[in-house]
Parts: C-alpha cells; sequence; structure tokens
C-alpha cells in the first residue's frame, strides 16, 4: 500500500529547482472545487489555474488521489482548535458548528464519496482536540474514537441534506405527510401526529440551524454516557 503523501518528500529529488509547492497545489484545488464542484478537479486543471503544464505538478503530486487527501486536510486548518472548556458536550458540539460552517463553505468535503478516512496534519491536530476534550470522561478510548468519527459522519450527512433542499425540502415532505394522513390509510401515523402536539408543531417548524446542535448533542450523550464498558 501506498504510504501517506505527508510521510513522502515534499517534492521529487530529481529535475528542476522547486518553483511549486504542496501547499499552492492544493490551494489552487480547493478553489477550483469550490468555485465549480470536486469533479472539475484534475491535474490538468490545476495547472492550468497555475499556468502550468500537468506534468510539472507530478513532481509534488503523484496522483489525484493524493490531491484529495491534501485538500480534504487543508479544509480541516480552517478550524478554531481552543483549549477545552470543561464542558465536554458543549465543546464538542462548538465543534460540530464548526464543521457544519466549514462543510457549507466547502461543500464538496462531505460529498459521500470522498469521506474514506484520510488523517493528514490538520485531521491529527482535529482529533487531539477531541481526545483532549473528552480526557475527563470515564468512556474508554475507543467509544472517544467513534465519537470522533460519529461527529464527523453526523456533520456530513447533516450538511448534504442542507445542501439537497433543507428547509425547503422538509416542508415538502411534511406536506405531504399530512396529505397522506388525511387519507385515513395509515392509521399509526395518525394516532402518532394527533397524540404528540408539539412533535407535529416541531416538524412543521424545522430549521437545521436550529436543530443541529440540539441533535449533535442527543446523540453524543447517548453515545458517550450511554455506552457500555468494553476495554479501550
Amino acid at each position: 500500500m501506498t504510504t501517506s503523501i505527508w510521510m513522502r518528500p515534499e517534492r521529487a529529488a530529481v529535475g528542476r529547482p522547486a518553483q511549486r509547492s504542496r501547499a499552492g497545489i492544493t490551494a489552487a484545488a480547493v478553489g477550483i472545487a469550490d468555485r465549480e464542484g470536486l469533479d472539475a478537479v484534475s491535474m490538468r486543471r490545476v495547472a492550468a489555474e497555475l499556468g502550468t503544464g500537468a506534468a510539472s505538478l507530478y513532481r509534488y503530486v503523484e496522483t489525484r488521489e493524493d490531491l484529495l487527501d491534501l485538500m480534504t486536510d487543508a479544509v480541516g486548518g480552517e478550524y478554531l482548535l481552543p483549549e477545552p472548556s470543561g464542558d465536554w458536550l458543549a465543546d464538542l458540539v462548538a465543534f460540530g458548528e464548526q464543521s457544519r460552517t466549514i462543510m457549507l463553505r466547502h461543500p464538496w468535503v462531505g460529498r459521500p464519496d470522498l469521506t474514506r478516512p484520510v488523517l493528514g496534519p490538520n485531521g491529527i491536530a482535529m482529533l487531539e482536540h477531541v481526545l483532549a476534550v473528552l480526557e475527563p470522561h470515564p468512556a474508554s478510548l475507543v467509544t472517544k474514537l467513534e465519537a470522533f468519527a460519529t461527529l464527523n459522519g453526523i456533520c456530513a450527512l447533516f450538511v448534504q441534506h442542507e445542501l439537497a433542499g433543507g428547509s425547503a425540502l422538509h416542508n415538502r415532505n411534511v406536506a405531504y405527510l399530512q396529505h397522506a394522513v388525511a387519507s385515513g390509510k395509515h392509521p399509526r401515523l395518525t394516532r402518532l401526529l394527533t397524540q404528540d402536539a408539539a412533535a407535529t408543531a416541531a416538524a412543521g417548524a424545522y430549521d437545521p440551524a436550529d436543530t443541529y446542535g440540539y441533535l449533535l448533542a442527543r446523540i453524543l450523550t447517548g453515545l458517550l454516557d450511554g455506552a457500555p464498558g468494553r476495554p479501550g
């Protein structure tokens, strides 16, 4: 298996003196992805953005997969990682709120085909931050790592839902749900919506920005405080 790009030299040892850098190449690729989508990112397209030939970039980045790894980790550099406050749940929800903001800024980051786990320098810093926040928590190391992975996964899923339509899509679905209930063919749904007026009202007033933090808190509390004991 090929080693991580961060374990390889910055550029090929042979050839002319360095005229580019991985950071510059990565920044150009991130800009293309932000403006045009991830599918627009290719070595040839990035080279054109930098005013050079694609062959010259291969001295710094061997494959497109390497470039995607660099791009994903570079976005991780946008996080602010303050010292833990002592309230692990508030700190993790704040981290998750940052994730949502950053993924909305870079919509390609949460794409399902870019969810392979990649750890680079910024990813390691993020993981270290989460572990520092959870250091006083009695959960096992395995559970804490699961919490980190779940936090990232929930954020990506939530943002993709927002980008697919968010409140407008939800409201359309709620309208159809109410139409279906009115038909009288779904007695369980009818009883649920009749008995739980608060849930019905909440369903109709859905706003991703208001729901996200609450959802994260529920999931993380259940995962960390409700996890059965097992070796870390």
